[in-house]
């Protein structure tokens, strides 16, 4: 092995009798650099992209929640609070109550999601917007600006929001007087308009607990689940699956489960990983051209050195060791492109991330002014290996074409 990789080397940089093939070489390898770092870094934009869509949605959402298995309202006490803010990593648990209502204005009603969340995680969400007024009271509400602008809502406006259960209470009001008492229709005024995530500010509507449950007409210490947030630098999989550990040891495991933010919006985050892998495979055409290109060169280096080829047969080298010679060849070239593209990637990526200098074409369509990046350790490996492996594939054919070369018998004539 030490012998064909010294005289790949060799191969690799001694001067050709033909200077095509210098160029050709050179442009197989520039194309894999070109490609593995273009590749690499449209990834790093999707994660980007990817991890924008994630926060956005924990600024109301949390990273795991812990959800009935079977209806849609479950019992809290505070002992099963306190439980759970035991479990190592969890910095947080707070009850919430959410479900679909009807907002009604005097002009139009619209199907909304109301969720009632606690003072706690109203002050998070304050910090986290870097808002210095509270986004309702215990009696009022929050209205996603998409949803308000549809209905013509401001602050302070007066609207009727309630559970479609309600329309069949009062159907079976008709039959069964008793229910009468329960029909009262919940009112209330508009405190602020909020600019979260697309999802959030065209159906949400925010407000508290006890409130979102009147709405939901829930019962007494009855919420929809818990939202519970790792503490500082804990990762979400990570106190995720303490998390689970905890439920499987617990009476409760028959009748709660762990929902994690991608098993709630699994649809939304597949399209996002099905777009990455999809500019993956589009992407890899790019270095499998350049891998092509390489076949020719390297092809075109056995011709060039057909009586060096000679010469090691003389000595005793055998077929696999010649095709050894070109395959290490071609390896070579692939890691050496590899290496420069994923460094380069690298470095794009790094300065974008400091300092956001390629700008998103319309700033004011988005919440960010930059394109984001994030770079993950699995891409890289990932890009790096298929790209290596390609260079070896391709370096098969024109190894086994040296070997039919160095034991052709014509040559041995024209040697002698």
């Amino acid at each position: 092995m030490k012998t064909g990789l010294w005289i790949a080397q060799r191969f690799s940089f001694a001067r050709k009798r033909f200077r095509v093939i210098n160029i050709i070489s050179a442009i197989s390898l520039a194309g894999i650099v070109i490609g593995v770092s273009t590749l690499l870094v449209v990834m790093s934009v999707l994660n980007g992209f990817q991890k924008l869509a994630r926060d956005l949605f924990i600024t109301i959402d949390s990273p795991a929640q812990l959800v009935p298995f079977e209806g849609r309202t479950m019992k809290i006490s505070e002992n099963l609070l306190q439980s759970i803010r035991s479990i190592e990593g969890v910095g947080s648990a707070e009850p919430f109550a959410e479900g679909e209502a009807i907002l009604a204005t005097r002009e139009k009603s619209e199907l909304v999601v109301v969720k009632g969340i606690s003072d706690a995680a109203q002050r998070r969400l304050m910090r986290q917007t870097h808002t210095l007024r509270p986004f309702f009271t215990p009696e009022t509400i929050a209205v996603g600006e998409l949803l308000a602008f549809r209905t013509n809502l401001y602050p302070f406006r007066e609207v009727k929001i309630f559970s479609p259960e309600l329309i069949s209470l009062g159907l079976e009001s008709l039959s069964e007087p008793y229910l009468i008492p329960m029909l009262g229709i919940p009112e209330t005024s508009v405190t602020s308009l909020f600019s979260l995530q697309k999802l959030f500010d065209d159906r949400y509507v925010l407000t508290s607990g006890l409130f979102a449950r009147k709405i939901l007409l829930m019962g007494s210490e009855e919420y929809s689940g818990i939202d519970i947030r790792g503490k500082e630098g804990v990762s979400g999989d990570a106190f995720s699956e303490n998390l689970r550990k905890w439920l499987a040891q617990s009476p409760l495991k028959t009748s709660l489960r762990v929902r994690t933010l991608d098993e709630k919006y699994s649809n939304i985050f597949a399209v996002m990983q099905l777009e990455k892998w999809v500019s993956f495979s589009v992407l890899m055409l790019i270095i499998l051209v350049a891998a092509l290109s390489l076949t020719g060169a390297l092809a075109m280096t056995a011709i060039d050195k057909q009586r060096e080829l000679f010469y090691l047969r003389c000595l005793g080298m055998e077929k696999p060791q010649f095709m050894a010679i070109f395959i290490i060849q071609g390896g070579m070239t692939g890691i050496a492109g590899t290496a420069a593209g994923t460094v380069i990637a690298w470095s794009l990526c790094k300065l974008q991330e400091l300092y956001g200098f390629v700008q998103l074409p319309s700033k004011s369509a988005f919440i960010i002014q930059a394109y984001p990046v994030n770079m993950q350790t699995g891409d890289f490996i990932a890009v790096s290996i298929m790209a290596i492996l390609l260079c070896f594939l391709v370096s098969l054919y024109p190894a086994r074409k040296a070997a039919l070369i160095a034991r052709s018998r014509s040559l041995d004539l024209k040697t002698n």
